[in-house]
């Protein structure tokens, strides 16, 4: 038993460039398929993604089912998937390359048709994902971009911004001044009132 879970019937140096190749194959498609496959997922994009790794799986492990295999595979694609990330994080212009920019795709409460159009993007959509960022509509929005990630954020118009708690805590302390600016003149206008009421 123990010698069918760790016999290895792939070399370990095919089995480890296997896994490697996938995984630079499946980045490949998922950075050309657009920024919107990366975040905003609908049911046919489930559906692609749970076919996507049955497609793959004997790809990565070719005749070898053993458990020491999987375990090789799976090792290989975590560092692969860790030096990666570590790498782009470096190296902006590697970032650039493979996650690639963002994309303006609101502008002074208008939609860019041409970049939803690009990147599949649905009013519906980007209307709901302003309602998420305490907008109430597109024509809120000064400037909405989508990120390489596939988060779109947004910067609402100066007159739709809504107050922060800083904002807040200033309004009362004025207030707070402007009240006591009104007692003490209430104060000061009845102490001058009983002076010339005593005056002879």
């Amino acid at each position: 038993m123990w010698h069918d879970m760790l016999d290895i019937k792939v070399p370990i140096a095919e089995k480890v460039l296997r896994t490697v190749l996938v995984y630079v194959i499946i980045v490949a498609l998922f950075r050309f398929s657009g920024k919107r496959g990366l975040a905003n997922l609908n049911t046919f994009d489930f559906v692609v993604i749970f076919l996507l790794s049955n497609v793959v799986q004997n790809a990565i492990i070719g005749k070898d089912d053993s458990l020491l295999g999987g375990v090789i595979g799976a090792v290989t694609l975590v560092a692969l998937n860790a030096l990666l990330n570590r790498w782009l994080a470096v190296d902006s212009r590697a970032a650039r390359i493979v996650e690639g920019t963002s994309t303006t795709v609101i502008k002074d409460g208008s939609i860019s048709k041409s970049a939803s159009k690009r990147l599949a993007l649905r009013t519906s959509e980007l209307e709901h994902a302003v309602r998420l960022q305490q907008g109430e509509a597109v024509d809120d929005v000064a400037l909405g971009r989508l990120e390489p990630d596939g988060q779109l954020v947004i910067v609402l118009k100066p007159s739709k911004t809504q107050a922060s708690r800083g904002d807040i805590a200033r309004l009362e302390e004025r207030l707070t001044t402007i009240e006591s600016l009104l007692r003490s003149g209430t104060t000061g206008s009845h102490g001058g009132s009983a002076e010339r009421e005593g005056a002879p």
